[in-house]
């Protein structure tokens, strides 16, 4: 494997639709009512694309250092694992996406100020600052919050109600109670990708110190909870879409919705857990199909 191989394995793409998923329906969101630009737009889908690799790299370098990626780990082998990235090029790639997403976030608020106040704009470069610190803690330092049990937590704010919630506000400079019926969805989805992985990695990260969630719950706990995540995603967006009521086409969100179902039939069923690494893959790209089908539907 080149270097370069190594790196875009590092970076691993296959995250990206999952985070874009809050971006794109939350600009969708704001298109619908009227108020929509598009550097907003690009703003955001850049900084979230940093971010996600700043996180991803800094799981392979955090997860590496406390002995939780080892031989007994059942998903992807990563890459300073493998000894295909060292740990100080590491170090250095996470200090350099670390900038890029602060820098692409400064560009996001300076297309922002033209619509919304200071003060806004100060509270955003402080989530923004703190999005960052997050990407990074989750598996890296003495203690990592993704190691106590609190990275379902982070993935729903982050993935769900600030991703769509703060996207919408920045196009629109507004937000509404219904709008965070959307955002719920999303990060409920999102959250249950993230169970899918501590799923099935859950006897490593136990036999690591890791407490994800699912250490904590336990395998047949952490299905009925999967279960509560995609049904309430479906829940909340079929709430919001009879609130909001104007189309037939605002149910178009439910063509994910046998995938959905399929998804936690097949959770239920297992008893392999390294089978959900295939499950995962369906999950985040259903997610980005809700989201587009969603956004749509309230335009069309």
């Amino acid at each position: 494997m080149t270097t370069v191989e190594a790196w875009f394995k590092a970076f691993r793409l296959r995250t990206l639709p999952l985070s874009f998923s809050s971006i794109i329906l939350g600009s969708l969101l704001a298109l619908w009512k009227g108020s929509f630009y598009i550097n907003i737009l690009l703003g955001a889908l850049a900084t979230t694309l940093f971010l996600q690799i700043l996180s991803n790299l800094a799981n392979d370098y955090g997860d590496f250092k406390n002995g939780v990626d080892n031989p007994s780990r059942r998903g992807p082998k990563r890459t300073v694992q493998s000894g295909e990235i060292s740990l100080k090029s590491m170090r250095v790639a996470i200090g350099i996406f670390a900038l890029l997403a602060f820098l692409s976030g400064l560009w996001l608020l300076m297309e922002a100020s033209k619509t919304v106040g200071m003060k806004t704009i100060y509270f955003f470069l402080g989530l923004g600052v703190l999005a960052i610190v997050a990407a990074i803690k989750y598996t890296v330092g003495k203690k990592p919050y993704g190691y106590q049990g609190l990275g379902d937590i982070a993935v729903f704010i982050f993935f769900g109600l600030t991703g769509v919630t703060g996207t919408y506000f920045l196009h629109t400079n507004e937000i509404n109670l219904h709008e965070i019926l959307p955002a719920v969805s999303i990060g409920l989805l999102a959250t249950g990708v993230l169970n899918l992985n501590n799923m099935r990695d859950e006897e490593n990260d136990r036999n690591s110190g890791k407490n994800s969630l699912v250490v904590r719950l336990g395998q047949r706990n952490a299905k009925i909870y999967h279960t509560l995540l995609i049904f309430g995603a479906l829940i909340s967006a079929i709430v919001f879409t009879l609130i909001e009521y104007h189309s037939p086409y605002q149910f178009i969100f439910l063509l994910a919705a046998p995938m959905l179902f399929q998804n936690v039939s097949v959770v239920a069923r297992n008893e392999a857990p390294s089978e959900l690494d295939l499950e995962l893959k369906k999950l985040a790209l259903t997610t980005l199909l809700f989201a587009v089908t969603m956004g749509l539907g309230l335009i069309y």
